[in-house]
């Protein structure tokens, strides 16, 4: 069953398997990870229900959130073993300057407690690891996220993260748009919203990468690239 089964009609998912989308593209050999932007503000300090979360954190997504961790720890331990890159694209502390179009839409996100932006100790970075501050949805807006892949020679990205509709399906458009091949494994990543989620996943099946769940992923990258050491 696909996440977005019982959202997306079966005949909308019939009309664009007829019209050619959704044709997986496989991977690469050498893959990179990329964890967007989980941090306390997103998933709060433990696992709560979402409307106990935003009184944390407004921006939190709740216990979806402390439901995608695992999957990502799974993919990051074998990035680790592989010697295979990790990148952080991640909101750096909110500063009276930040002030912008996405602050006027969402003033809620210029009121987030600096411990908010501390990573997920669960998942949080190690030396060598890639620390990418960014201001908007995409990893790739405003970042040299582009030059690290290159001097990297990452062709595959593996996209974890938050939240779905915004800054995961916006790096992956991004990264697609670079050449890159793009999966999305769809329990590691998530959103406050579970519509906007599934439709964003199938959008993105449809047309930019290949999502598959956590496992799927872990088979395909276990039978796939060197390790880089």
């Amino acid at each position: 069953m696909k996440p977005w089964d019982g959202i997306i009609p079966e005949e909308e998912q019939r009309a664009y398997t007829a019209s050619g989308f959704g044709r997986r593209s496989g991977l690469g050999e050498r893959p990179a990870l990329l964890i967007i932007d989980v941090q306390y503000r997103t998933t709060g300090t433990r696992p709560m229900p979402f409307w106990d979360a935003i009184k944390e954190f407004p921006t939190s997504c709740g216990e979806v959130a402390w439901q995608a961790i695992p999957h990502i720890q799974r993919l990051l331990e074998l990035f680790r073993a592989r010697g295979w890159p990790v990148l952080y694209p991640h909101v750096s502390p909110k500063e009276s300057f930040d002030q912008g179009r996405l602050a006027d839409k969402v003033p809620a996100l210029m009121t987030v407690a600096r411990q908010g932006y501390d990573f997920v100790a669960e998942i949080k970075p190690r030396d060598n690891d890639v620390l990418l501050p960014k201001k908007h949805p995409s990893a790739f807006f405003g970042t040299p996220l582009a030059s690290y892949l290159i001097d990297l020679k990452a062709d595959t990205l593996v996209v974890t993260g938050c939240t779905t509709s915004g800054c995961v399906r916006g790096s992956v458009v991004d990264g697609f748009a670079y050449n890159f091949k793009m999966l999305v494994p769809s329990d590691a990543v998530y959103d406050r919203s579970h519509v906007s989620h599934a439709v964003n996943l199938f959008d993105m099946a449809s047309k930019y990468a290949d999502v598959m769940t956590t496992t799927e992923c872990l088979d395909a990258l276990g039978r796939t690239g060197q390790p880089q050491g």
